[in-house]
């Protein structure tokens, strides 16, 4: 799909990775959707990018809250489903209503988003959804099972949603990052990556986007080689990954990144 001539709906638009794929998308001269919670950022961001855009503020973890984006936005030609939560910590340390707010907006958001703009691509036998999935979709990590579970979560649902849209001119696409560097929970986080895995960039990740949603590949790793080949691992022998999750050293990051998110704000913040 060219984008010369398209609208695509970003959500997390405001966001670190959001911000870095907005930009890619907007230089390649899509129309853009812009939303968020914060109405002034969007339009700060709206007001930073080359050519015209929109904006639609919206509270994907509220009930209703992605129905109510989907007919803001109207027709499009493209999904980015990029919002998420961080959803890391102890299971013990989440209420039930953080809970639903992590797997609203990362798992059922997109789902939903996916329901209501996907029939109207289908009808004009061309779209692209682009899901922004992660590593964490493959393998397990330790004090992540919230956020493994939407990851693990969205990541079937893109793969099946593919199927029942082939040949109809409609692709779907995920976009599974690494630790990112820059910019995302990762990175504002302030830990470190385990030891050898490196890091990728906001860019690189935009790259991602735009070529999932010029291309309509099945899905596109961002992350050094190591750290993709562990995760591939991880998803086809899980004993193995969580032996290697369990111990103190593949703890550290994630003990880094949930005490840094739960210091800075609550779990219902929304982090891309």
């Amino acid at each position: 799909m060219k984008l010369g001539d398209k609208t695509v709906l970003v959500t997390g638009a405001t966001g670190g990775l959001g911000r870095a794929i907005t930009g890619a998308l907007a230089e390649r001269g899509a129309t853009l959707v812009l939303s968020a919670r914060n109405l002034d950022a969007l339009q700060e961001l709206s007001d930073s990018l080359p050519g015209v855009h929109r904006i639609a503020a919206a509270d994907l973890a509220a009930e209703g809250g992605a129905d109510r984006l989907a007919a803001d936005a109207g027709e499009v030609d493209c999904l980015v489903a990029n919002a998420g939560l961080s959803g890391t910590g102890d299971l013990e340390s989440f209420s039930t209503e953080e809970v639903t707010r992590v797997i609203r907006v990362n798992l059922e958001a997109p789902m939903v988003l996916a329901r209501a703009l996907g029939p109207g691509m289908v009808d004009r036998g061309e779209g692209q959804i682009v899901f922004i999935g992660s590593l964490a979709g493959k393998a397990a990590s330790p004090r992540s099972s919230i956020y493994n579970a939407t990851k693990f979560g969205l990541r079937g649902f893109a793969l099946a949603l593919r199927t029942d849209l082939a040949a109809t001119g409609v692709g779907v696409s995920i976009v599974s990052p690494g630790f990112v560097r820059g910019a995302g929970m990762f990175a504002k986080s302030g830990a470190r990556s385990t030891a050898g895995l490196g890091t990728t960039t906001p860019e690189s990740v935009a790259a991602a986007v735009v070529r999932a949603a010029e291309r309509n590949p099945i899905e596109v790793g961002v992350a050094p080689i190591r750290q993709r080949a562990l995760a591939h691992i991880g998803m086809a022998v899980p004993r193995l990954a969580v032996r290697a999750q369990s111990g103190a050293v593949a703890k550290r990051a994630t003990q880094e990144i949930d005490a840094a998110h739960r210091a800075a704000h609550s779990v219902g913040s929304h982090e891309t």
